[in-house]
């Protein structure tokens, strides 16, 4: 599956040979699996370094989209991955529907506990996360639960960056090195708009729609309340490059019409486009 390894930095090259050797000094391990790049990228070089002493666990609920659980299942079964998936509802998770500041934290709190239980359950040791080197510093509330139940972090150990794990899975032939970068559909309601599986499922249906539209790297945040429909509000993040093409007059009538069925009352262009984190642009308000 490698290609070219061997043309590769050798300062990159030392740091895919340093997380190998982290994982093996952990003996086993329960790879934290959402099928996006970093998880990914973990679970083949954890399958490099232990072999059968590694399986793969995926928390599936209303805020993690379909097609990820889908990927999650395809791409564990090419690597030869044991793969479990863990049934999680959100009315079960602490605070989750509430949506404080800090729901990060109690929503990881809750899915990883569970992670460490079937670690136990499988006898696979630690639990290892995909958190790289470029998610310190930004608002992460979820990193204090980690660090409360143990959770390891190969990839942020060695500090291999998110442009680094991108170059080294295109080097291994990984289908996901170029993948988008998605966060669970609950980062796309402001905090203190409380979370609802309705609102889930409406998010969902609208980035599914931009997807089959040929849009990759977007967001779809989701203001006021679906039930009330004079209040909803959808506010599409898009890379600046794809502004134009959604202003082809076709497909901006597909997506306001096929967003006012889904319960949006209006849809509205982010005119500074796609960023991740842009709800934390207003934390201090919402810590108020």
């Amino acid at each position: 599956m490698k290609q070219d390894y061997n043309g590769l930095p050798a300062e990159l090259k030392k740091k895919y040979d340093d997380l190998k050797n982290y994982l093996v000094s952990l003996g086993s391990v329960t790879v934290a699996f959402s099928a996006g790049v970093d998880s990914t990228f973990l679970l083949y070089a954890a399958k490099d370094a232990l072999g059968d002493n590694v399986i793969a666990a995926t928390a599936v609920s209303n805020f993690i989209p379909e097609r990820e659980v889908e990927e999650s299942e395809e791409i564990s079964g090419k690597l030869g991955v044991k793969h479990i998936i863990s049934r999680v509802d959100v009315d079960d998770i602490p605070r989750f529907a509430e949506n404080p500041v800090d729901r990060c934290y109690h929503c990881k709190k809750f899915i990883f506990t569970g992670m460490k239980n079937i670690a136990v359950r499988e006898n696979k040791g630690f639990v290892v996360d995909g958190s790289n080197a470029d998610d310190v510093g930004d608002y992460r509330p979820g990193m204090r639960a980690l660090a409360e139940l143990e959770i390891k972090s190969p990839l942020k150990e060695v500090g291999l960056t998110k442009a680094e794990i991108r170059r080294l899975s295109e080097c291994f032939g990984l289908p996901t090195w170029d993948k988008p970068s998605f966060a669970c559909l609950a980062s796309r309601i402001p905090y203190g708009s409380p979370i609802s599986k309705e609102k889930l499922e409406k998010v969902e249906k609208a980035e599914n729609l931009l997807l089959e539209l040929g849009f990759k790297q977007f967001r779809v945040r989701l203001h006021g309340e679906v039930a009330k429909s004079k209040d909803a509000i959808a506010r599409i993040e898009l890379l600046p490059q794809d502004f134009e093409r959604l202003m082809d007059p076709a497909i901006r009538e597909k997506i306001y019409l096929s967003f006012k069925d889904y319960g949006f009352a209006y849809t509205a262009l982010d005119l500074m486009g796609y960023r991740t984190g842009s709800l934390n642009e207003t934390i201090n308000k919402a810590k108020e």
